[in-house]
Order: C-alpha cells, then sequence, then structure tokens
C-alpha cells in the first residue's frame, strides 16, 4: 500500500523545500519516499533541487494535477515500479502554486479509483506567514478581494493541514497570534508552524499527515472564473540562458544579482511577484539555485555553487503578476545586468512567457461521493 501526501500552496511558499526536508525527516524514520513537482511550464528549476537531495524524483508539467490527472498517476506508477530492490512506499507531490479546489479533482478521484493501492494522506496547504499577513492587511483595511487573494483563501479553506513555514522569519509574538488566528479561521483544519529551511519542527508537519482528513468532507465552493482570472494575473515564464565568462564566474553571485535586478524592476513596477527562482549550472553538475519571493526582496540562496566555471547553464522560473511581453523585457534586462556586475555574456532561447488556460480538471467529485 503507497501513502500518497498531497501538498498545495500559494507560490513561493516553500513547497519544495517542505517536501525535501520532509522526505528526509521520513526517510531517518525508515520510509522509502519519492517525489513529484508539478508545474504549468517545462524546465522546472525545483526539480533540479530535488534531485540534488532525493533519489526518486519525477515531474508533471503542462498543468497542474487536476488537469493532468492521469499524468500524475503515471508519475506515481513509474516511481513506485522503478524502485528497484527497495520498493517505495511514500510519494510526495507539491501542486503548481496557482492551483485550488484539489478534493475534488485530484484527492477524491484517488481515492474514489485508486484506493485499494494508495492511501491519501490529509491534503497540506503550506503558506508563507509574510504573504498571508499582506494579503489578511487589504482584507482588514476593507480593500475588495482581488483574484489572487480569493485564489489564496480558497486554498486554505480546503485544507487538512495548514503548514506554516518559515516561521522563524516572524517574531514569535507575531507567530503565536499567526497560529491562533489561523485555527480559528480555519477550524478543520490542524494548523502547524515549521521551518523547512533550518528543519525545526518539522515532524510535527510528518506527525499531522497522520491525522484524519477532515475538509475532504466538504464541498468547496469554487469560482471557476475567478480561479482562471487569478491565473492569468501572472506572466509565467521559463527561460533557458547560456553563460560564458573568460575569467571564472562566480554562480552564486550571477544568480543573486539577476534576481536581485528583477526583484528591483517588480518593486518599481508595482508587480506581485509569485516567485522567481533560478539554477546556474556547471558543466560539470555543480550548481547554484536561488530564488526570490517578494518584489524588492532580498533574494534567498538555497543551494551555493562550490566551484566558479567559464561557462554554464542558467534556468529561470518566474511567475509574477504583468504581461508575458514585460517580463520578458524585466528578465532581459535583469540578465544583462548580472552579466555587466560578473564580466559574463550570455546568449538566450526565445523568451517562452504565457499565461495559463482555464482550469479544466479531468475529474471533480463532489464530496457525497468520496
Amino acid at each position: 500500500m503507497i501513502t500518497f501526501v498531497p501538498l498545495t500552496g500559494f507560490l513561493g511558499a516553500g513547497k519544495t523545500t517542505t517536501m525535501i526536508a520532509t522526505a528526509q525527516a521520513l526517510q531517518e524514520q525508515g520510509r522509502r519516499v519519492a517525489v513529484i513537482t508539478n508545474d504549468q511550464g517545462v524546465e522546472l528549476v525545483d526539480t533540479a533541487l530535488v534531485r540534488s537531495k532525493l533519489d526518486s524524483v519525477a515531474e508533471v508539467t503542462g498543468g497542474c494535477f487536476c488537469c493532468r490527472f492521469e499524468d500524475l498517476v503515471d508519475a506515481i506508477r513509474a516511481l513506485v515500479d522503478g524502485a528497484g530492490d527497495v520498493p517505495v512506499d511514500t510519494v510526495i507531490a507539491e501542486a503548481v502554486g496557482s492551483c485550488t479546489d484539489l478534493q475534488a479533482t485530484v484527492v477524491r478521484p484517488l481515492r474514489a479509483h485508486y484506493g485499494d493501492s494508495m492511501v491519501v494522506s490529509p491534503l497540506t496547504t503550506v503558506i508563507d506567514p509574510l504573504r498571508y499577513l499582506a494579503f489578511d492587511r487589504a482584507a482588514r483595511r476593507g480593500e475588495p478581494e482581488s483574484d489572487l487573494s480569493y485564489l489564496f483563501r480558497q486554498q486554505l479553506t480546503e485544507a487538512d493541514v495548514i503548514a506554516v513555514n518559515k516561521l522563524d522569519t516572524i517574531a514569535p509574538d507575531r507567530a503565536t497570534e499567526l497560529m491562533a488566528r489561523l485555527a480559528a479561521d480555519y477550524s478543520n483544519a490542524a494548523v502547524v508552524g515549521y521551518s523547512a529551511k533550518s528543519g525545526d519542527r518539522v515532524d510535527d508537519l510528518v506527525k499531522a499527515w497522520d491525522g484524519p482528513s477532515g475538509n475532504h468532507a466538504v464541498d468547496l465552493q469554487v469560482d471557476y472564473d475567478r480561479y482562471a482570472a487569478a491565473e492569468a494575473q501572472l506572466a509565467w515564464m521559463n527561460q533557458d540562458v547560456r553563460l560564458t565568462s573568460e575569467a571564472p564566474l562566480d554562480l552564486t553571485a550571477w544568480g543573486r544579482q539577476m534576481l536581485a535586478a528583477l526583484g528591483s524592476w517588480a518593486n518599481c513596477a508595482g508587480a506581485v511577484v509569485g516567485h522567481a527562482k533560478l539554477t546556474v549550472e556547471a558543466g560539470d553538475g555543480d550548481f547554484a539555485k536561488l530564488s526570490l519571493t517578494a518584489a524588492g526582496a532580498e533574494p534567498t540562496v538555497d543551494r551555493a555553487a562550490e566551484k566558479t566555471a567559464t561557462t554554464a547553464r542558467v534556468i529561470v522560473n518566474a511567475r509574477v503578476a504583468c504581461e508575458p511581453a514585460e517580463l520578458d523585457a524585466a528578465v532581459r534586462e535583469a540578465v544583462a545586468t548580472a552579466n555587466a556586475a560578473t564580466g559574463a555574456r550570455s546568449a538566450a532561447t526565445a523568451p517562452v512567457s504565457f499565461k495559463p488556460g482555464y482550469p479544466t480538471p479531468v475529474h471533480r467529485l463532489a464530496a457525497t461521493g468520496a
């Protein structure tokens, strides 16, 4: 019997680091864990990071799990069937950060069609406390709810577990208040605070997956027009850039310069950053991975390169609330800024920014059909 652990949560919440940290915690308990990444596009930065940490990794691209349901099932089967002498017993999967309604479109269909071979754990929504507080402040000021805020709220409403990541980024008294407010506002969910980056209280999250799945018995009322509009606010870019340099290039420094420039542009343009991530990989496989989760913020180094190099490949995944052409231009300018700061030269593939199409789930089961 396979245990399947579904993760959801808004862009930039730290689902990938959560997936890695919990997978490692489960492995320490003797579990044999595989993971699945997911995105609307291809060439996923997160997959490269996960493969540097874990052995069994798959990805579902070109749409969320709800619209690529059979691809998700195929990925689970491939991980289990390809495990060799030590079979996988647990699969953790992170859905696209702009996706919601997973109880009806993923959790219940998996239970209904594959329940004889799979135990589906409580649906876990990962949140960044600073992102939550920003949305909450707007609501408390009486501002009209934006489509992005609506999407964020729906992700919380359908959660069995609300996983408050990066709890160490806010003061202890604010953390206590935030946890209490979430527990009161979303009483059907267990609320767990932790830090995937430091590993603090990750075991508490793993324990929560053994608890009951309360919200699978509740129908989430989703306005799919608003859901689609929220996704369409974001331009999605997956860009491939090749770097060369006469002198040895600090891969991490180049990535930091590039994301800082992109974040500065977003701040000036008033563009909400869902997330922007990149890897800078040398030919020998060494790579740096960095993230940006807010306009004007300091980039986060998720993995530093160990060596310098004179050639490298950059993969950029950016999700920003703007028009695709604006994001294309901003990324080009950010690359140029990083080149000027580090002495690198670059050649890029044609931009592939796009806006997601209307979400069309393969299945949507009501709670009474669970």
